[in-house]
């Protein structure tokens, strides 16, 4: 009976012994699983990392200021570096409409492109700096195609200049003077310089955030042209124009000398000590994508060492 007992024993405790193995293994697995739960955690964790990238790359947008006729005259921002470029179209409003949607343009590309934007830049567009210029020509909408543009040369031209009649490209404080000159035509410059809310808008903004360039978009003189007030150009200016210039296939210039200009805003900026150059499309209709995103790929590149 005693080695019965004993026999009984002896089996309970291999029992034990085989169960207990057993359920050590079973833990191992566990750990296991839980070591594939914390892969996945980190592979949400890269996910979330994509997610910041994304956050970085989204546009924003701000009101920098408004028109004369209370029109917002705003800002889009894509990437957060520390460098900031910005890009104006539409200082002569309706009057230039194509400069407008040039803007818009580089706007669906980077909303849909944001891997070319480096990581140390920021983009900065101003798509309408005249936007009650830009309404007396293509009407109310927000976004406009070149169908909604009038066809009336005397409306075009009315939509060069603000709603109190004040060419805005004269208003800025380099050369200033109250009446000014656009081709054989003699234009107001305003009662000073940066009389004009659009004006003071752009002023205020600039001095604020001190940016790295700017490039603005006119048309028509098929160029690109450095800027500058009294002191010449700069090296960096320089720069900026054959960077833009080469990449573009736009000629490039010192100046813009077909008639004297004052108050304009790119020279205003040079005084500024802001590189700024005005990048001319070749006429009133053609947007000349191609050849402007090669330059502003090309600005990027550029501005991203």
């Amino acid at each position: 009976m005693k080695n019965i007992v004993i026999i009984f024993i002896v089996a309970l405790l291999a029992v034990v012994g085989i169960g207990f193995y057993f359920l050590k293994q079973g833990d191992g697995k566990i750990d296991q699983n839980q070591e594939g739960t914390a892969t996945t955690t980190k592979t949400g964790e890269s996910d979330q990392a994509g997610g910041a990238q994304g956050t970085q790359n989204k546009k924003t947008e701000t009101v920098i200021g408004t028109s004369v006729e209370g029109r917002d005259i705003t800002a889009y921002h894509y990437g957060l570096g520390d460098k900031e470029l910005i890009f104006i179209g539409g200082i002569h409003g309706g009057y230039e409409w194509n400069a407008v949607l040039v803007a818009y343009e580089l706007m669906d590309y980077l909303q849909t492109n944001p891997e070319i934007i480096p990581q140390n830049i920021k983009v900065t567009i101003i798509p309408v700096l005249n936007p009650d210029g830009l309404s007396k020509v293509v009407g109310a909408k927000p976004r406009f195609a070149a169908s909604d543009v009038s066809a009336s040369q005397a409306v075009q031209i009315s939509g060069r200049f603000n709603a109190n009649k004040v060419d805005l490209n004269r208003n800025f404080d380099c050369k200033w003077k109250s009446s000014g000159v656009w081709q054989n035509t003699a234009v107001s410059g305003g009662s000073a310089a940066f009389s004009e809310p659009e004006s003071q808008a752009i002023k205020i903004y600039i001095e604020k955030e001190l940016p790295a360039a700017v490039v603005s978009w006119d048309s028509a003189a098929g160029g690109v042209y450095s800027s500058s007030c009294s002191s010449g150009i700069s090296a960096e200016t320089s720069a900026l124009t054959k960077t833009y210039a080469n990449a573009s296939g736009y000629p490039s210039y010192k100046s813009f000398d077909f008639y004297e200009t004052t108050g304009g805003m790119a020279d205003w900026l040079a005084k500024k000590n802001i590189p700024a150059v005005s990048v001319f499309l070749t006429n009133h209709k053609d947007v000349e994508w191609e050849k402007n995103l090669a330059g502003v790929k090309a600005v990027l590149k550029y501005y991203a060492k």
